[in-house]
């Protein structure tokens, strides 16, 4: 049942220092989006991007910039959508920057061998690359729909959090930003800047959970900028029919707009905490980390919680005061039904948004880009569970 294990003693003192000094040498990054791109397909017939499955136990490299998706060798973190596809019972499955030694970390888990994915944004390692680990065989599916590039790039856009906020739910009235829900294998057009969510005009880019309530099972979901064609890329999948969130950077398309595809009909619900646009006065950067818990409540007899209080700088990741947003892995082991697990800046009222949800009572993680507040954040959960948060970088002016 576990995500990973927590770093103790002196191995622990070790890491906090290292941190340290990776945060001191960081540089500023700007986000550049692009069309969703399938960059790894472990399904597909042998080479550096193709087959074999991932064995268990065993570590592959992805040199994501050598890929057909068009990603420059100066990046210096990806977006990325993680697809697993089991071959049985999967514990968990780490990302992580290559020439790193392994993280204690996880990017997300499938016991019972279900199709899964989770968004993830990933720090550059050696030559642009990419360690991918699992616990057991299982094929792998990466898909790129942005990356960041250093300070000074033409282009390349700025961070601006917004309070987390409700763009749009399909189970609501009839409304370009309400129902109907999606029909199976249709599109639909959702006009982001028409909510009432205090996102700027200028907004070339969105930070964006999409939740699905299924009908039925529903095989996948993809999202892309208006205007665009239909990338042969997916932002979730749901195979058992369950409620299923999963974060995702688009963006937007001529219009301000985002499209969205579903192979089986589902309600849909999108959640926005940010935009990227050109940089100006108020917008941030993004800073990389090496990966880190911030926290793991199992270990702390902390767990499980319901209302909790999240201190991120005083954890061992090496986080400065400066940082306005975090960029985390949130999973939940919950006992039993999970509603959903909300996640937003300590001292603000708790928004009427969900970060993921674990109907079913499995292992489930999503990202979660959360603005800071006094260097901490509030969670709640509509019911117990234990919560593990993961960091991989943060945003900072």
């Amino acid at each position: 049942m576990r995500a990973g294990v927590i770093c103790r003693g002196t191995l622990l003192l070790a890491l906090v220092a290292a941190l340290s000094r990776h945060v001191q040498a960081a540089p500023a990054s700007y986000f550049v989006p692009m069309a969703p791109c399938r960059i790894v397909d472990t399904r597909t017939p042998a080479g550096p991007f193709g087959g074999p499955s991932l064995s268990g136990g065993t570590i592959r490299s992805f040199a994501i910039p050598n890929g057909a998706c068009p990603v420059p060798s100066g990046a210096t973190a990806y977006s990325l959508n993680v697809t697993v596809v089991p071959q049985g019972a999967l514990g968990y499955l780490t990302i992580w920057p290559a020439g790193q030694a392994p993280p204690v970390v996880s990017t997300l888990n499938s016991l019972d061998g279900r199709v899964k994915a989770n968004a993830a944004i990933v720090p550059a390692g050696d030559n642009g690359a990419v360690y991918v680990y699992a616990t057991s065989t299982t094929d792998v599916i990466l898909d790129v729909n942005g990356y960041f590039v250093p300070d000074g790039t033409p282009g390349a856009l700025a961070f601006y959090p917004v309070a987390p906020c409700r763009v749009a739910d399909t189970r609501n009235q009839v409304g370009a930003l309400g129902g109907p829900s999606l029909a199976a294998m249709g599109t639909r057009s959702f006009p982001i800047l028409t909510s009432t969510c205090g996102i700027s005009t200028t907004a070339q880019a969105y930070s964006l959970n999409f939740t699905v309530v299924p009908q039925t099972t529903l095989g996948y979901l993809s999202v892309w900028p208006d205007g665009q064609p239909q990338p042969t890329t997916s932002a979730l999948n749901d195979p058992t029919g369950s409620i299923v969130a999963n974060g995702a950077l688009v963006g937007a398309g001529g219009t301000g707009s985002v499209d969205v595809f579903a192979s089986g009909p589902t309600d849909l619900v999108i959640d926005v905490n940010g935009y990227f646009a050109s940089p100006i006065k108020g917008g941030l950067s993004f800073y990389v980390l090496t990966p880190c818990r911030v926290l793991d409540t199992r270990e702390f007899s902390d767990g499980p919680i319901t209302f909790y209080t999240v201190n991120v700088q005083v954890s061992p990741c090496g986080v400065p005061t400066s940082a306005q947003a975090y960029v985390l892995n949130a999973t939940v082991v919950p006992s039993s039904f999970l509603g959903f697990l909300t996640l937003w800046p300590l001292g603000q009222q708790q928004p009427p948004v969900s970060t993921l949800n674990a109907t079913d009572g499995a292992i489930t993680s999503n990202l979660a880009i959360v603005p800071a507040a006094g260097g901490s954040i509030s969670v709640f959960a509509s019911n117990p569970t234990q919560l593990i948060l993961d960091i991989a970088g943060y945003f900072a002016p």
